[in-house]
C-alpha cells in the first residue's frame, strides 16, 4: 500500500452530516467578544517572528526577507518572510510534481479526511484565525470571523463534493458493455490567492486542488503571508504528507511567473486584478519546452459592481444594503458595490438616506471591538485610492469623505460617495477597490440596465425594486455571475452562491458550487466488453 495512504482514517460519507453553512460569531454575546479579545491578545504576542519557505517539507531560507505589517499601525511587524528566487520556485513545483505520482492515488475518502479534519480544527479555533487578519489586512471583527467561516465551508464542501465525483457516475450502459466515467486530477498547480480574503480564497483554492488528488504551490500575496502561513501549519498538523501543499513566499514578477511559466505545471488557480490575471493567461498560454499539456487557468479578476435602485424599490433597505456592499472591508472585495445606478425618481430621498447611512459608520483601528472600517492595505493602495477621489472630485459632486482620516497612524481613508457621476467617467469604468463610491443617476429601469451592464466586468450585482416583472428582467439581462435581489451584492455563502463572473471577472469558475471542483479534474471514459 502507498505509504501516503495510510496518514489519515478514510472518511465514512455515511458518517458526514449535510453540508450546513457555518454560522458567523454574535459579537452582541459578551463572552463571544471576551473570547476574541484573548484571540487577539494571544496572536499580538506571536507578532513579528519570521517564517520559512517550505518545499516538500523542507524548511528553507532565502537571500532576502520581507516583512508583512499592520495596515492600522504600520510600524508593527505582523511576520519576516523569505524573498523566493526563482530557483526554489522550480524546486517547489519539481517537489510538487514528484509527489503527484503517489497523491493522486491516495483514496478520494482519504484525501476528503484531511479536510475533514482541518475544517474541525479551524472551527475550534476560528477567533485566532481571525485575529491575524484583523492584524494583517485590517479586518473588522465581523469580516474577519465571516472570512474564516467561509474558509471552513470550503473545506466542509469540496470534501463532500469530492466524494461525490468518486462516485459511480451515471452514464448509458450499452448492451454487452459495462461503461465508466472516472475522474482523475490534472497534476501539479500553482494558486495565487489574494490579500482581501486571506484565508478564505486560499483555503478554498487550494483544498479544491488537492482534495481532487492534485499537489500545489501556494504562492500568498506579500501582503497576507502571515495568514497563509498559519493555514500551511494547520495542513501539517493534520498530517497532509509532505510536497503536497508546498509553501513559497516571494514577489509575482520572480515566483509568481516562474510557477506559471513551469512546463510541469497543470494548471494555474488566481485570484487578483485584471492586469495580474491577463499577464496570467498570457504566460500560461506559452507552450514551454518538454510541456505536453495545454496549462488550465482559473481566474476570478475583480469586478466594477452596481446595485440598481428603482424607483419602486424600499429605499431605506436600499441605502442600508449599498452601504454595506461599498463599505465593508474598506470596500477592497472584488464583489463590493462601486456603482450606485439610481432611478430618478428617488435620487434626492436616496442619497439622503445613504449619506446619513454613511457618517454613521465607525471608523478606526479594526482590533477595536465596534469598527466597522478599517485601514486599507497597504501605502500603495492609499495612495492610489486617493488620485481616484481626486478625479471623482471632478467628475461629479462629493457628498461625503474625500480623502485620510485625520490624525490616522495608518492607511485610513473616509468612506466616500461621489454623487451626480456620468455612466463613463473615471470613477464608473476602473476598478478602484477602495472605500469610493460613485453614485449614478438614471431616468428608467431600461437605463439602469444599460448602465450596469457598460463596463468590461461582470461579478455581481443587485437590484432593489418591488416590482416583480422588473426582477424577473434583471435576471435575463443583468450580465453578472452573481446577481442579488433586494439585498446587497456582498457577501456570497458557500453552497448557496456559487461565485465567478462574466467578462473581465474571470473564467466564472464558481467557487463554492457543484461545478468548481471540475476545474481541477479531468474526465476518463471507460469501456470494457463483457460476456
Amino acid at each position: 500500500m502507498n505509504p501516503l495512504a495510510t496518514r489519515i482514517a478514510p472518511v465514512d460519507p455515511r458518517s458526514l452530516h449535510e453540508y450546513v453553512p457555518t454560522a458567523y460569531t454574535d459579537f452582541g454575546r459578551p463572552e463571544h467578544r471576551a473570547a476574541f479579545e484573548a484571540a487577539l491578545a494571544d496572536v499580538k504576542g506571536k507578532l513579528g517572528r519570521e517564517h520559512p519557505i517550505v518545499i516538500g517539507g523542507a524548511r528553507l531560507e532565502s537571500d532576502r526577507t520581507f516583512d508583512s505589517l499592520n495596515p492600522a499601525r504600520p510600524a508593527e511587524v505582523v511576520g519576516r518572510f523569505q524573498s523566493g528566487t526563482r530557483d526554489l520556485a522550480n524546486q517547489a513545483i519539481e517537489a510538487a510534481f514528484e509527489t503527484f505520482a503517489s497523491w493522486s492515488r491516495v483514496p478520494a475518502a482519504e484525501r476528503a479526511a484531511y479536510l475533514i479534519e482541518a475544517a474541525r480544527r479551524m472551527r475550534e479555533r476560528r477567533h485566532t484565525f481571525s485575529a491575524w487578519m484583523v492584524y494583517e489586512v485590517g479586518k473588522s471583527w465581523a469580516e474577519a470571523d465571516a472570512d474564516t467561516a467561509e474558509a471552513v465551508d470550503f473545506m466542509e464542501f469540496y470534501a463532500r463534493e469530492m466524494l461525490r465525483y468518486d462516485a459511480p457516475q451515471p452514464v448509458t450502459q450499452l448492451p454487452g458493455e459495462k461503461d465508466q466515467l472516472v475522474y482523475l486530477p490534472l497534476g501539479v498547480g500553482a494558486v495565487i490567492p489574494p490579500w482581501n480574503f486571506p484565508l478564505a480564497i486560499c483555503v478554498g483554492m487550494t483544498t479544491a486542488a488537492i482534495v481532487s488528488g492534485n499537489t500545489v504551490v501556494v504562492k500568498p500575496s506579500s501582503d497576507s503571508p502571515a495568514i497563509a502561513w498559519q493555514f500551511f501549519q494547520l495542513m501539517e498538523e493534520v498530517g497532509l504528507p509532505a510536497g503536497v501543499l508546498n509553501f513559497v513566499t516571494g514577489g509575482g514578477g520572480t515566483v509568481g511567473d516562474t510557477l506559471v511559466r513551469h512546463p510541469k505545471t497543470r494548471f494555474v488557480s488566481f485570484t487578483g486584478s485584471k492586469e495580474v490575471g491577463i499577464g496570467i493567461n498570457r504566460l500560461a498560454a506559452e507552450v514551454q519546452p518538454g510541456q505536453i499539456w495545454l496549462k488550465r487557468v482559473v481566474a476570478e479578476m475583480g469586478g466594477k459592481d452596481a446595485i440598481i435602485v428603482d424607483e419602486e424599490a424600499d429605499v431605506d433597505a436600499a441605502a442600508q444594503g449599498v452601504t454595506a456592499s461599498a463599505f465593508g472591508f474598506q470596500g477592497q472585495k472584488c464583489s463590493a458595490c462601486s456603482r450606485a445606478i439610481v432611478c430618478e425618481k428617488v435620487y434626492a430621498p436616496f442619497l439622503e438616506k445613504l449619506e446619513a447611512a454613511v457618517e454613521k459608520l465607525s471608523v478606526g483601528e479594526p482590533d477595536r471591538y465596534g469598527v466597522q472600517v478599517g485601514p486599507v492595505v497597504n501605502a500603495a493602495a492609499r495612495d492610489t485610492i486617493l488620485k481616484y477621489i481626486e478625479t471623482g472630485k471632478q467628475e461629479g459632486r462629493l457628498l461625503t469623505g474625500g480623502g485620510v482620516v485625520p490624525g490616522a497612524e495608518g492607511w485610513f481613508i473616509q468612506p466616500t460617495v461621489i454623487a451626480d457621476v456620468s455612466p463613463d467617467a473615471v470613477i464608473a469604468q476602473e476598478e478602484i477597490f477602495g472605500p469610493v463610491l460613485a453614485v449614478i443617476p438614471v431616468r428608467s429601469f431600461d437605463d439602469a440596465l444599460a448602465v450596469a451592464n457598460g463596463t468590461a466586468y461582470g461579478l455581481t450585482g443587485a437590484v432593489y425594486t418591488k416590482n416583480r416583472e422588473k426582477i424577473e428582467r434583471a435576471k435575463r439581462e443583468f450580465f453578472v455571475g452573481n446577481l442579488y435581489v433586494n439585498r446587497k451584492c456582498t457577501g456570497a455563502i458557500v453552497g448557496a452562491h456559487p461565485f465567478g463572473g462574466f467578462n473581465m471577472s474571470g473564467t466564472d469558475s464558481k467557487a463554492g458550487g457543484r461545478d468548481y471542483l471540475l476545474l481541477f479534474l479531468q474526465a476518463k471514459s471507460i469501456a470494457e466488453k463483457v460476456g
